[in-house]
């Protein structure tokens, strides 16, 4: 049965008072680190880069750039126009003859109605020459994932991850394959959908840890090599990076709940606004990715859309060239063109994407192969009766 509309509305209604009180609290943490965020952008630079230098460990992000000649924390972008065809015209004086590259993956997880199991990745990438002397490409490359990739017999791996982990090291094998042949770096911009920090796999064993840590340095110290630029691209950012630096600077939001770098910001900014440079100084895993790569991952925050800004993560390299600005501007027309979110990225995930046809293509495939193969495949009666309705 569908679910009933009337029942939902009644429980909703039941619990208002419950988000009354979450709005409530939140609103007051947010206050608290506000008051506290425009204190430390108030203190001089020489003064803070004192306090910074007695630091002791990791406190969430070390500023590079002066936060004291900001407004509020945030650097003005002045990007406003009248109509998109003014904004598309600034687009094209920004892009044009920049190569534009994103990865994206998707995937089909083994299914408890098929034994043995089997898994589907697939990753699609885009790329995108913004000038009419090339064509833009898009393609895909799969892998079926067999008894033995998901290695059966070990329960202490959930085979969900094992699939997620093989799409995550396909996609980022593939940056690191476009990047090796760029030939003009100065005029390319590699687009990764993520984080450059995999806090995400901190809960993970250290033999999980320690694949997605290799793969991103193999990403990062590619794009160092060979200078081409490097962006992560997170879109709703949850870390707390800049608020752990307040906790450690200031003693009046410690007795508060933590609120996220992205809260705290939004009042601040309009689009294309973001803010000074900062180094990730995290705990946990990015202690893990050598001395070099721990310390040279940077990030900032970006107002893309009418949501909370976006989180801009970067190899130091490109701070320490000087293009950090014009890397910046190549994202804000990306997502111009994206109407809110990096084209490229977007058009990656759309060529990636396994639609529920796919599935039962997969599938159908996967039985006559079986059988010309003699090899017995076993299917529950349930998805025998969905592959006849379907």
């Amino acid at each position: 049965m569908t679910i009933k509309p009337s029942q939902i509305q009644v429980v909703l209604k039941d619990k208002r008072d419950h988000f009354d009180a979450f709005e409530k609290a939140q609103q007051s943490s947010l206050d608290i680190y506000q008051t506290a965020w425009q204190s430390l952008c108030q203190t001089p630079k020489k003064q803070l880069d004192q306090w910074l230098d007695q630091q002791q460990g990791t406190i969430g992000a070390r500023p590079l750039e002066s936060l004291s000649q900001t407004e509020h924390g945030i650097c003005p972008s002045g990007l406003q126009w009248g109509n998109r065809e003014h904004s598309l015209q600034w687009v094209n004086e920004h892009l044009s003859g920049i190569t534009t590259f994103a990865v994206d993956g998707s995937q089909i997880f083994p299914s408890k109605d098929l034994s043995p199991p089997i898994a589907l990745v697939q990753i699609g990438w885009f790329e995108n020459p913004h000038t009419s002397a090339a064509d833009y490409v898009k393609d895909i490359e799969l892998d079926v994932m067999t008894p033995r990739d998901l290695a059966l017999g070990d329960n202490s791996k959930p085979l969900d991850r094992l699939v997620n982990k093989h799409r995550f090291q396909m996609e980022i094998q593939r940056l690191v394959k476009y990047i090796e042949q760029v030939k003009e770096p100065e005029r390319c911009l590699v687009l990764f959908d993520g984080a450059l920090v995999a806090t995400f796999a901190d809960a993970y064993e250290d033999e999980d840890r320690k694949d997605y840590v290799d793969a991103l340095i193999s990403l990062l110290q590619a794009s160092e090599d060979h200078r081409v630029p490097l962006v992560g691209y997170v879109d709703t950012s949850s870390a707390h990076d800049l608020t752990t630096l307040l906790e450690h600077y200031s003693a009046s939001v410690a007795a508060v709940p933590k609120v996220t770098d992205a809260q705290l910001l939004n009042g601040y900014m309009q689009w294309g606004d973001c803010t000074p440079l900062c180094q990730c100084d995290r705990t946990g895993i990015l202690s893990e990715y050598g001395e070099h790569h721990k310390h040279r991952i940077v990030f900032t925050y970006l107002k893309t859309n009418q949501g909370y800004p976006a989180r801009i993560e970067m190899p130091r390299w490109i701070h320490e060239s000087g293009i950090t600005e014009q890397v910046i501007n190549w994202v804000r027309a990306e997502i111009i063109v994206g109407g809110g979110y990096p084209y490229a990225i977007e058009t990656a995930d759309q060529t990636a994407v396994l639609q529920t046809h796919d599935r039962q293509v997969f599938f159908r495939i996967l039985q006559d192969w079986a059988s010309e193969e003699k090899l017995q495949l076993r299917w529950s009666r349930k998805m025998m009766s969905k592959l006849r309705r379907r």
